[in-house]
This record gives structure tokens, C-alpha cells and sequence, in this order.
């Protein structure tokens, strides 16, 4: 592609022109233009991969479906045609999409000021860390802000290696904490790992819910000499299939984490706010970690945002040099509105009782289907509404995601395991949208031969 500054800026007025019109006053003509491009800037701009890898999910008919808005659990594509939402952003719309609220927050503080100045002191990053401070677990209080979940866990390895002077660390087989380089190497699945070894050093693994493999661990690297500074495991396994642990696995690391001089790491990206039916899913179990990573739904679906908390005494550590961990983004006043106003939203509508709730519920409703229809579904697994549905073979779950987004219904895989299907939507989603989804999912049943 050859360099061309003029059509550069011709492409980019066309399309902010688009953005800024009425829906009602955007011709079909255009449309079907944003739909066309769509599919050639992925293949020649972005990775044509993606349109290989959701092929089920791209192209219907003659043109690609696609996203262009949304409302609650229902998304549109550019042609207007409609898809529930079970997919949920792999977690990050938790409140629902764009929910009013949120969506009020962000405007009026973008019309105050959208970045801060770096210089002047920001209160509602101030704010928002005393709220998180409030319904955290145990004394954790101070906290750093950034945009993705795995910033929030760099930032946790960081604090982890500088309070304790150790440089090793367990995570969990089958975990997942983000791709850049620190939380890639907490990985637990060789595939996106492999092709760029060596990673960070002194990184073991153990079996998820296992804890006698990581007091082991424990106990073998204590009699050499090897430093641990911390443990790191999701509450509730996500991208693994909604994993959830024995309800002695959290307690025990917290034991082994007290008798060793480590740190226990929760991953709370995909699994806090409310999503397993509690606030944070270490909430199940009592246990109080020493670090707290947030992600996906602290922006309320609105902003990107992440965040990493901790205890006051390991916090002292960053207190000489506040600038030994920075971000030019990170908690900007944007990102800050719509967090506060989305723990409103958490407490107002108890989004934590509706996944409770209606977890059970579709819960129930897939242990039926398992049933009527033996030999597809194997197992049904998670807390809440971060749920799994483990099938008997890959075939048969891409069977069932491609049946259901033919039918207006939107879901996908997990990362780390390729046989199970996330459930996953709004927490605040209506029970008429879920029983209709979950009508159109023994429609695919029935289709599916075992």
C-alpha cells in the first residue's frame, strides 16, 4: 500500500462524518458501505486471521455482520438486524450496554474535562479509590488505575517482586491473565506461550484447585533457596471454562501464603462486580488476598479501565518514589465517572443477587437440556452468570455457536478451552431476553446430531 496523505484524511472525514449523523439519517447506501469496508480493513489493515478465526460469526447472507450499536443485552449490526447478547464482552458488560446511568456520568464529565493535566490532583480518581478501598475485602485501601486487566496484573507482579525482594512466582494450569509479557508468563495454556519463550523467570505452575500441588511447590522451593513473592490464581477460573475451584482450595492458599512469607494474587478481571454472584469471587470463601487485580466491567461497559489494590503496609513500598509505577491514561476522569456511576448501578439494581438468581436458573434450564438431549452437552459448570457449557467434542460447540448466532444469538468459546461455550451476559439482563435465548438454545439442541 502506498503512501497517500490526502485520501488518508479524505477516509477519516468520511467516516466522522458518519458518526456524528442521526441513525435514522444514514442511507442503506452507506450502510452496506461500512458493512463492505469493514471486512477489507480487517483483511489488509488489522489481521485477516479474525475473519478466518469467526468465520460463523462474519458473514451472513452478502454482507458481514457488522456491530454498530447497542442497548441492555440486545446489540445491532449496521444493517439494523439484531442479536441477543450472551457473550456479555467476555465480561466487560456487566452493567449491560451503554446502561443510562454510565453512559450520564461519562457525558457530563467529557463536557468538564475528559484527561487530567498530570500536575493538579484528580478527585475523582481519589474518590473512586476510596469506594473500592470501601467494598474490597479485609484492609486493602490503595489502589493504581490503568486501561486493560492485564495492566492491572503487571502492576500486582511489580508490587509483588518490590515489597518482597523475590522475583518467583506460582500461577495456576489453565489460567488466563492477559498477553503482555509479565502476564503471559503467569499463562497456563503452552500455545500462546511457546512461540515467544524465554518469559519471566522463576514462574511455576500447579493444577488449578490442587492446593497440596502448590504447598508442594512451596515446600520444594523453600529447600532450595528460591524465591516465591506470590501466588496468583483467578477466584474462578474464566477463559479456563468457568472453573470454580474446592471450597478449601482459596482458605488453603491463604494458610500457605501466611506460612511461606507469599502473597496471594486475585485476579478479579473477569470475575469481579458482581459477575460469580458475590461482589469479588473470593467473596465465596472468606479469604481476604493481599492483591486484588480489576478489569472489564470497572469501566461499567463505558471506558476501559483496570486497576490493581493492595494492603497499607505493602503499599508503603511505593511511597519513596510514586513514580516507580505510572500511567499517562490510567484513571482519567472519564474512565472514573463511569466506574463510580457503575458501582451505583452494582448496589441500585443488586447486580450480585440477579447473577446469583438467574444463574441458578439457566443453570437449571441446561441441566434439563443435558438431559432431553444426551450426548452433547457433557457438563455444565461456574457461579453466577460467568457459566460454562462444556461439550463433548470441539465440533459440537462450534455446532451450537455458529447455530445460535444464525438464529440472533451471540456467544463464543473460551480462550483456554475450545469445547466449552461461555454464557455470559448482563447481569440486569430481562428474564423474558434469557428465556428467549435459552428457547433458541434447544432449538440448536435439537439440531445437533450427538
Amino acid at each position: 500500500m502506498s503512501r497517500d496523505i490526502t485520501q488518508a484524511f479524505k477516509e477519516a472525514n468520511k467516516y466522522v462524518d458518519l458518526i456524528e449523523k442521526n441513525d435514522a439519517d444514514i442511507t442503506r447506501e452507506e450502510r452496506e458501505m461500512v458493512a463492505k469496508e469493514t471486512v477489507e480493513n480487517f483483511r489488509n489493515h488489522v489481521n485477516k486471521g479474525f475473519l478466518e478465526y469467526r468465520k460463523s460469526v462474519t458473514e451472513e447472507n452478502s454482507f458481514a455482520v457488522t456491530e454498530w450499536t447497542g442497548q441492555g443485552s440486545i446489540l445491532k449490526d449496521i444493517l439494523g438486524r439484531e442479536y441477543i447478547d450472551l457473550l456479555g464482552g467476555f465480561g466487560l458488560y456487566t452493567y449491560g450496554i451503554r446502561h443510562p446511568k454510565i453512559v450520564a456520568a461519562v457525558k457530563a464529565q467529557l463536557d468538564r474535562s475528559p484527561q487530567y493535566s498530570q500536575e493538579m490532583l484528580d478527585p475523582l480518581r481519589a474518590k473512586l479509590a476510596q469506594v473500592i478501598g470501601m467494598i474490597t475485602p479485609g484492609d486493602i485501601q490503595y489502589g493504581f488505575f490503568a486501561n486493560s486487566g492485564t495492566e492491572a496484573v503487571e502492576g500486582a507482579m511489580k508490587l509483588a517482586k518490590f515489597y518482597t525482594g523475590k522475583k518467583g512466582f506460582i500461577a495456576m494450569l489453565k489460567g488466563f491473565h492477559g498477553k503482555t509479557l509479565g502476564s503471559l508468563s503467569l499463562m497456563g495454556k503452552d500455545v500462546y506461550r511457546q512461540p515467544l519463550l524465554p518469559l519471566l523467570e522463576g514462574v511455576q505452575h500447579a493444577p488449578f484447585g490442587d492446593a497440596d500441588a502448590v504447598e508442594r511447590i512451596l515446600k520444594a522451593n523453600a529447600a532450595v533457596g528460591n524465591d516465591i513473592a506470590g501466588i496468583v490464581a483467578e477466584p474462578i477460573q474464566g477463559e479456563a471454562g468457568a472453573i470454580v475451584p474446592p471450597d478449601d482450595f482459596w482458605p488453603r492458599l491463604r494458610e500457605l501464603c501466611d506460612n511461606y512469607g507469599v502473597l496471594l494474587i486475585a485476579d478479579e478481571v473477569q470475575t469481579g462486580f458482581g459477575r460469580t454472584g458475590k461482589i469479588f469471587g473470593v467473596d465465596h470463601w472468606g479469604v481476604t488476598p493481599d492483591i486484588m487485580c480489576f478489569g472489564k466491567a470497572l469501566g461499567g461497559g463505558v471506558v476501559p479501565m483496570s486497576g490493581f489494590f493492595s494492603t497499607p503496609k505493602i503499599w508503603e513500598v511505593m511511597e519513596p518514589n510514586p513514580f516507580m509505577h505510572t500511567t499517562t491514561t490510567g484513571g482519567n476522569p472519564i474512565a472514573c465517572a463511569a466506574a463510580l456511576a457503575a458501582i451505583t448501578v452494582l448496589q441500585a439494581e443488586d447486580l450480585p443477587g440477579q447473577a446469583a438468581q438467574k444463574g441458578e436458573y439457566v443453570k437449571g434450564r441446561l441441566s434439563e437440556l443435558k438431559e432431553k438431549y444426551p450426548g452433547i452437552l457433557e457438563k455444565i459448570t461456574g457461579k453466577g452468570l460467568l457459566i460454562g457449557m462444556e461439550f463433548i467434542s470441539d465440533e459440537i460447540g462450534y455446532q451450537l455457536a455458529a447455530g445460535l448466532f444464525a438464529r440472533g444469538v451471540i456467544t463464543a468459546g473460551t480462550l483456554t478451552n475450545a469445547k466449552c461455550i461461555r454464557f455470559e451476559p448482563a447481569l440486569n439482563i430481562p428474564m423474558e431476553t434469557l428465556d428467549r435465548a435459552l428457547d433458541t438454545l434447544e432449538e440448536v439442541f435439537k439440531e445437533i446430531k450427538a
